[in-house]
């Protein structure tokens, strides 16, 4: 299960990433940070589950509410980014 969730997490922050990098538009963006809430929670999972990793549970903490504002921004959000 602990090589699951650190496995999911890393392979899903890595997608969520290459989606971010190719701007594809707002709609697809916000689906990324989607996918990395996910890699978070998982992280936070692994980080806190995990003998001695307890430093990227309270990272991906952080990275999660990062994320949240990232889908806040991109899919809940009705005002337009500024340019």
């Amino acid at each position: 299960m602990l090589d699951a969730l650190q496995y999911y997490g890393a392979g899903a922050a890595t997608i969520a990433a290459f989606i971010v990098s190719l701007n594809l538009g707002r709609r697809i963006t916000g689906w990324a940070f989607v996918l990395f809430v996910t890699s978070s929670i998982a992280l936070i999972g692994w980080g806190f589950l995990s003998e001695d990793s307890e430093g990227i549970g309270f990272q991906n903490i952080a990275l999660l509410l990062i994320n949240l504002v990232g889908v806040w921004r991109y899919l809940i959000s009705r005002h337009k980014p500024r340019d």
